[in-house]
């Protein structure tokens, strides 16, 4: 079933590029131009799983190019184990209380779905007592490149995360296609509606995409943030509105060439970035799912939360992804 796209009205607010600072300092994006555009009624069923969502909805492929699927990226993690070909955890942590963990608990396959659970670890000698997991793709990848996945959020303060890096933190290119944080502490949200100069509205995390990209050379970092929400989709979309722990979001990016990204969710362009230098290293995709005091990541969960199995947990139904080569 092919969705077509047309112009109906200009309301709804999507980030933007800006010209970035090459001082380090992180900012938020330009102020958005609002832009909107309308899709038909569908359901996600309605979408080709052989191809980009977008494709299906508003086919914005050059004509003489094609999707050719890179499998080595992408699982429909139908097994009962994670696919130790195209899978590993990794174990650099970010700043305390976070550990990443290959532990069994914290991240597997189940029911045909990629799991990541934060549980509570109050015997970690480094006081690291918030255990998770990061999973990354073996293969690398570049430009001109589209990833997506389905994926639903954990219902504590932390962030679930879909991106895109090449691991080194002093030379890198590095976009965040979702850091979604579903419920965030209630001192977050207060000082994100009452700081003027907050950095992200944290009070409306549960709907946020919340996308950024880093660019760092010889330690010189070039940094942007931007911002969508499903309250910005279509009418006809399905998941318009719904939080990102409520139900399953398709998130992705198509890495056009060195300097832009156009950024989707559920269907719909979500956004774009373009820098002031070049993306031009291989990217190895990462999921992983943690949290931090600062009130930008939507601050740390209560202890309690990790060891409830309803809340503390992040799943990712399917990853795909492609290259887009001349016919």
């Amino acid at each position: 079933m092919k969705i077509y796209k047309f112009l109906i009205w200009s309301t709804v607010v999507a980030f933007v590029a800006c010209s970035p600072d090459t001082t380090g300092n992180s900012k938020v994006f330009n102020e958005p131009k609002p832009t909107s555009n309308e899709v038909e009624p569908f359901d996600f069923s309605d979408l080709d799983q052989n191809l980009p969502s977008f494709v299906s909805i508003d086919d914005t492929t050059p004509d003489d190019m094609k999707w050719v699927k890179v499998e080595k990226m992408s699982d429909d993690f139908n097994g009962d184990v994670l696919d130790d070909t195209k899978w590993e955890n990794s174990f650099w942590h970010y700043n305390p209380p976070v550990f990443m963990s290959g532990d069994s608990q914290n991240s597997g396959v189940d029911d045909g779905k990629l799991w990541i659970k934060a549980t509570l670890n109050e015997r970690n000698i480094q006081k690291r007592w918030f255990q998770t997991a990061r999973i990354h793709s073996i293969e690398q990848i570049s430009f001109p490149m589209y990833t997506e996945c389905s994926m639903k959020a954990a219902s504590i303060a932390a962030f679930n995360t879909f991106w895109m890096n090449n691991g080194d933190s002093e030379n890198r290119d590095e976009f965040d296609i979702v850091e979604n944080n579903s419920n965030p502490t209630q001192a977050c949200r207060d000082i994100a509606q009452t700081d003027p100069d907050f950095l992200w509205d944290t009070h409306l995390f549960p709907t946020q995409m919340n996308s950024q990209y880093f660019i760092a050379k010889d330690g010189v970092e070039e940094n942007r943030h931007g911002n969508y929400d499903t309250r910005f989709l279509s009418e006809g979309n399905p998941n318009k509105g719904k939080t990102w722990d409520e139900d399953y979001h398709i998130v992705g990016a198509w890495w056009k060439d060195a300097r832009n990204v156009q950024f989707y969710l559920n269907g719909e362009p979500a956004g774009k970035i373009t820098t002031s230098q070049d993306m031009n290293r291989t990217l190895e995709i990462i999921f992983d799912l943690w949290a931090n005091e600062m009130c930008n990541i939507g601050g740390l969960p209560d202890k309690e939360d990790l060891g409830d199995d309803s809340i503390n947990t992040m799943r990712v139904d399917w990853v795909r992804t492609w290259k887009l080569e001349a016919k």
